[in-house]
């Protein structure tokens, strides 16, 4: 026996619950324990999400399309999709699994994407599955970065959002945002099912 998933009116009315407590918890008067505030706001925080998600899930029951819900949210409607649709695997007909099991897919990215930037391709080669590995040549990489260049100007570092990563398919897909002297872009680095990097592009951050 499966159980119910919670109504939006239970989550709701948990939220709220759970909001009072976190502003009563911040009350200067009560001298708060601030790890016990973390706390409890990452709990809040994730109710939000289980609500939000279950409003655009029953926006989409009721026939409001992708397009509706990102301008509504302020995304493309590929980005409000990746967040909070549910594909459907054309192989098996089944839902697709969108856990991220790569704890450490962020991290990795960032020491990845450094590494190409730095040009220390023999730091980051051995992370590349057998296509990357053949195909991402130090030429390839001259003639990637230079094209980069000639859009935007010179790399000047890493922006300030955190590195966003969210499982596609079969894939982990990492954006990192990176500051160019003449536009903001972001480096996408895919891992497959074996966590080997199977792609790795500079493309404009407005790309979903």
């Amino acid at each position: 026996m499966t159980d119910t998933p919670p109504s939006l009116a239970a989550l709701s009315a948990l939220l709220a619950e759970q909001a009072s407590v976190l502003a009563a918890s911040a009350s200067p008067l009560t001298s708060p324990a601030y790890l016990d505030l973390v706390r409890r706001a990452q709990h809040v925080d994730s109710l939000a999400e289980q609500v939000l998600k279950l409003c655009v899930q029953q926006s989409r029951d009721a026939g409001h399309t992708w397009q509706e819900l990102g301008d509504l949210l302020g995304v493309t409607r590929q980005a409000a999709f990746q967040r909070f649709g549910k594909p459907i695997d054309p192989r098996t007909g089944e839902p697709m699994d969108k856990t991220v099991r790569m704890t450490d897919a962020s991290e990795r990215a960032l020491q990845i994407v450094t590494d190409v930037l730095e040009g220390r391709m023999d730091a980051a080669r051995p992370t590349f599955n057998a296509e990357v590995l053949a195909a991402f040549t130090d030429e390839v990489r001259a003639n990637g970065l230079a094209a980069v260049a000639g859009t935007v100007g010179a790399f000047e570092g890493f922006g300030d959002d955190d590195p966003f990563v969210r499982r596609i398919g079969d894939y982990t897909v990492v954006d990192i945002p990176l500051r160019y002297e003449a536009g903001d872009m972001k480096a996408r680095v895919s891992f497959d099912a074996d966590e080997k990097v199977a792609g790795l592009v500079v493309i404009s951050e407005e790309i979903p």
